[in-house]
C-alpha cells in the first residue's frame, strides 16, 4: 500500500488506481497465502474469494483486518481497484469520505459495528450500500458481532446488513497454535527451529495475533542484525 495525503485523495480516485489507502493506513503485504485458515475456516476461505458481498465476523484478534487487507491486495494484483477503510478509526472524521467511492471494484470496511447508534454514519453507510448495489461495487465488511445482532438504529441499514451473507471467523484453538505458527513461518520463509517454536508458544501470550506480531519482529530483527532466530533473540523481543 502507498500512503496518500487528504488533498490528493479526490484526484487519485478519478484516475482509478489499482488500490487506494487513506493517510492513516499503514503499508502492508497482507496475503491470503500467509493466513492460517485451518479446518475450522475453510468455508471462510471459499466465501471471501467469491464475488458476493459478505460480512466476516468473530471475536477480536482473529485476523479479520488482515483478511480484508489481503482481499484488497488480491484485487489490486488482478488490476482491479480496491479500497480498505478502518471504520473505527475514521468515524471521528466527516462522513464525506464515503462520497463517490462506489465505482471501485471492491471496498473492504473494517468494524462496521463501531458506528452503531451514530446516525450520520449509519445513513452514510446505508447510502454507500445502495450506491454500490447500483454501480456493481463489491462490499466486504468485518464486525465483532454477528451481523444479525448488531441492531443498527437506522432500521433500513439494519435490514440491509442482515441480508448480506455473514461468515464467522473462528479463532485458532490453543492446541492448533503451534501448527499455525509453524505453517506461517514456513510460508514466510522464516527459519524457526522446534526449540525456538516451543519456547515462543510457552512464554508468550497464547493468541495468534500476538504470536504473529512477535514473529514479524523476530524476522525484522534477524534480518537487520544478520542473526539466526534463537532463544536469546526471542528473549530480546518478548
Amino acid at each position: 500500500m502507498h500512503l496518500i495525503g487528504l488533498k490528493t485523495y479526490a484526484s487519485i480516485i478519478m484516475n482509478k488506481p489499482k488500490q487506494l489507502t487513506f493517510p492513516w493506513s499503514k503499508p502492508n503485504k497482507s496475503n491470503f497465502n500467509e493466513y492460517y485458515f485451518g479446518k475450522s475456516n475453510q468455508e471462510l476461505k471459499t466465501k471471501i474469494l467469491e464475488h458476493e458481498d459478505i460480512v466476516i465476523y468473530g471475536i477480536k484478534k482473529t485476523g479479520k483486518t488482515y483478511l480484508l487487507q489481503s482481499l484488497c491486495n488480491y484485487y489490486a494484483e488482478k488490476n482491479k481497484t480496491s479500497l480498505f477503510i478502518p471504520l473505527a478509526e475514521v468515524s471521528s472524521l466527516d462522513t464525506s469520505i464515503f462520497d463517490s467511492i462506489e465505482n471501485m471494484d471492491i471496498i473492504c470496511i473494517d468494524d462496521i459495528d463501531s458506528i452503531k447508534g451514530r446516525n450520520e454514519w449509519e445513513i452514510a453507510l446505508f447510502n454507500l450500500i445502495n450506491n454500490s448495489l447500483l454501480s456493481g461495487c463489491r462490499l466486504v465488511f468485518s464486525s465483532s458481532a454477528n451481523p444479525t445482532s448488531i441492531n443498527f438504529s437506522l432500521s433500513d441499514l439494519d435490514s440491509r446488513v442482515r441480508k448480506i451473507n455473514g461468515t464467522e471467523v473462528h479463532p485458532i484453538s490453543d492446541a492448533k497454535l503451534q501448527d499455525a505458527i509453524k505453517e506461517i513461518s514456513q510460508l514466510r520463509s522464516i527459519r524457526l527451529g522446534e526449540k525456538e517454536l516451543n519456547y515462543l508458544i510457552t512464554y508468550t501470550e497464547r493468541s495468534i495475533h500476538s504470536l504473529i506480531d512477535i514473529l514479524n519482529k523476530l524476522d525484522d530483527l534477524s534480518i537487520e542484525q544478520k542473526r539466526k532466530i534463537t532463544i536469546p533473540l526471542i528473549k530480546e523481543v518478548i
